[in-house]
């Protein structure tokens, strides 16, 4: 297992549901961290008690290339180093495949996926050098099947999962991993509109913050590709 002691780790969708979840499980366990919220307020409310001594925070916006190259750039500056990028921002927005707004669409395809693109992207450079890079996409089951008329989010995850092969293959030789992390239902903000299931039998999401932890230590030859986290049963293909 690595250690994680001077090892940096971006998380993006810090301030909230499981991207601050992740982020206090990996300060516990002694990580250094660069935290992106698009709202910085929010991001430093959610996180004082974590105090400054291991911790950048940073404002990012998902839809903006200029404020992810300067979250990256000002985490490389702060920490000379950069060991993992958790990406986890993202929305889900309500669309069927018959509905002819296609805003919808093009906001997760852009949020969704475009966002954590840009973030590999600008961050494989660092990730390379350090030998034993870690890249944890935050997907879905939605992106595994589909099981409702949610087309634009599943179409959006779908791509994640594309993506995350993508720079798994991309970083292999250098010792970068990538992992796409796919849960069902979580007791977060983004499942107040399920109401046939209850919240209390959802995945936490302090407990996806450890599988994200558990990845980022696992050595490069015990790399998990996927990692698909059910709360009910359901056949998986």
């Amino acid at each position: 297992m690595l250690s994680p002691q001077g090892r940096v780790i971006m998380v993006s969708g810090a301030n909230r549901g499981i991207g601050l979840a992740v982020a206090r499980a990996l300060h516990a366990k002694g990580y250094t961290l660069s935290l992106g919220a698009r709202d910085p307020a929010k991001l430093e409310a959610a996180t004082r008690d974590l105090g400054s001594e291991r911790l950048f925070r940073a404002a990012f916006d998902a839809r903006d290339l200029a404020s992810g190259e300067a979250w990256v750039r000002g985490t490389a500056e702060r920490w000379g180093r950069i060991d993992g990028l958790v990406n986890n921002a993202a929305i889900a927005l309500d669309v069927a495949i018959e509905d002819e707004d296609e805003s919808a669409y093009d906001a997760m395809w852009e949020i969704n996926v475009k966002g954590p693109l840009r973030l590999i992207r600008l961050a494989l450079p660092h990730l390379r050098r350090a030998g034993s890079g870690r890249i944890v996409n935050i997907a879905s089951l939605s992106g595994k099947r589909v099981k409702n008329d949610k087309a634009g989010y599943a179409m959006s995850k779908f791509a994640v999962m594309a993506l995350t092969h993508a720079a798994r293959r991309a970083g292999w030789a250098d010792g970068v991993r990538a992992t796409a992390l796919c849960p069902g239902f979580v007791a977060t903000d983004m499942t107040q509109w399920v109401t046939d299931f209850p919240r209390e039998s959802m995945t936490q999401p302090e407990d996806l913050a450890e599988l994200v932890a558990t990845v980022l230590a696992l050595p490069n030859n015990a790399a998990i590709a996927e990692l698909l986290v059910n709360c009910r049963f359901e056949e998986m293909l």
